[in-house]
């Protein structure tokens, strides 16, 4: 089963395209980039994306991929 990564076109556009394009590189990940995710006061304040449905925050791109790897490794999907 795939884990699905979820980004705000509002988010890439305000520094987590980096992110989504790192993250894009992993077969293992189904990297989506959707219109609105519904996380405005999120998308204002850091960069997010949702991983299986579950918000996930970084200041830099770099720290947010690094954070959603580190909940994919505790938050296994069977």
């Amino acid at each position: 089963m795939q884990i699905i990564i979820e980004f705000c076109v509002s988010n890439l556009a305000n520094g987590a395209h980096q992110a989504f394009e790192t993250l894009k590189k992993d077969p293992n990940l189904d990297v989506i980039e959707y219109g609105c995710l519904s996380h405005c006061g999120k998308c204002a304040r850091s960069l997010y994306a949702l991983v299986d449905g579950k918000v996930v925050t970084g200041n830099t791109p770099e720290e947010l991929v690094n954070h959603i790897y580190e909940y994919v490794e505790t938050h296994p999907v069977f």
